[in-house]
């Protein structure tokens, strides 16, 4: 990612000072998309008369970057647990895990894993997603690479259940900076999202900036064969693979810098896995006062959701903010071409039919 510029995306303000963030946030409205907005100078309870259901699905603890899994008759959300406190942007040192038979009831598993259980690893437990194959799970995530490595990286645990305990498959990164050489900046390679197609063969994509695709060895736990670059238009971060029918999709946080301060959903389409790669554009806005979000998508008992987060939860004192943002989840329906319909984040979330 280029240094600071008129607009600064989600990920660079992860690493910018605290006062460039305070004055991207209090820049003018952009010309288009739902943008960061004033919020309540004094937080509420907002776990209070909530139907289940309703958004945002958890409560009890501030929540970004949901990955979803189906296993059986339960859906598994793996989450990363923000912990910053009053002036902090992120903090982030732990993943969690809910279940779902119903989409309304959550379980909570507690955490699956702590950044530091990657010894190579030192902060950042970001966005993560686990994917079942040969009668294992594994779990990729983004962290920040020690200093053999600088810069972000992907690590991959495995674990004989869904709720862990994940270990460190590896002992050290499947994907560095190092990697990918051309990026430019030294937090590209984040936000893994992992899709096996009806062959067998499983494949990873990520990125930050630009987005990148490769092929996993049957052993999950290696790349097989090149890293290329398949970045879409506007493309910020967070990729989601997904395939129905015979059309796949790559669906993803998008930035346009010419209209919009927040990231939104974006979407592409593609015959193949390998491309080529269709711009579809938006699948939906911003999240309520966050300027990142990010995509999960999955089928589960015939029905189709978007997982997102924003920052509207506030618990106790503290209202949500860029490091205290909070798992949403919304129906997911798509046109007679196999186009995803547009997509309106609400509060009510799936306690309302979808339109028909």
């Amino acid at each position: 990612m280029k240094a600071v510029t008129k607009r600064e995306s989600g990920r660079a303000l992860r690493l910018a000072a605290v006062a460039v963030c305070a004055a991207a946030l209090a820049a003018p409205a952009a010309a288009q998309g739902n943008t960061t907005q004033a919020k309540p100078a004094q937080a509420k309870n907002t776990q209070a008369n909530a139907a289940p259901g309703s958004n945002p699905i958890i409560r009890d603890k501030f929540t970004a970057d949901p990955a979803p899994l189906v296993v059986g008759d339960t859906l598994y959300l793996y989450v990363g647990h923000d912990e910053a406190q009053r002036d902090e942007m992120f903090n982030m040192r732990e993943w969690l895990v809910y279940s779902t038979k119903d989409m309304k009831t959550w379980t909570d598993h507690g955490p699956i894993m702590h950044v530091k259980d990657f010894k190579w690893a030192k902060a950042d437990a970001w966005a993560s997603q686990a994917i079942e194959k040969n009668g294992k799970f594994y779990f990729y995530a983004a962290v920040e690479h020690d200093g053999t490595h600088p810069g972000k990286a992907i690590a991959v645990a495995v674990s004989d259940k869904p709720t862990g305990p994940f270990r460190d498959a590896r002992g050290s990164a499947l994907v560095t900076n190092a990697m990918t050489p051309k990026g430019t900046h030294s937090w590209e390679d984040i936000d893994p999202t992992v899709f096996t197609d009806d062959d067998g063969t499983t494949w990873l994509a990520w990125g930050n900036r630009q987005c990148y695709i490769a092929k996993l060895k049957p052993n999950m736990t290696e790349i097989d064969g090149p890293i290329r670059e398949i970045t879409p238009p506007h493309f910020e971060e967070g990729p989601w693979l997904h395939k129905r029918g015979k059309m796949y999709y790559l669906t993803y946080a998008s930035l346009d810098r010419t209209t919009q301060r927040d990231e939104h959903v974006s979407y592409s389409t593609a015959p193949s896995i390998e491309g080529p790669w269709t711009h579809r554009g938006l699948l939906t806005g911003s999240g309520k006062y966050s300027f990142t979000i990010h995509p999960g998508i999955v089928q589960f008992k015939d029905n189709w959701y978007l997982f997102l987060h924003n920052a509207t939860l506030a618990i106790g004192d503290m209202n949500g903010a860029i490091g205290r943002r909070a798992v949403t989840v919304e129906h997911l329906q798509y046109n007679p071409d196999g186009t995803m319909k547009t997509v309106v984040q609400t509060e009510a979330g799936i306690t309302v039919p979808p339109p028909r």
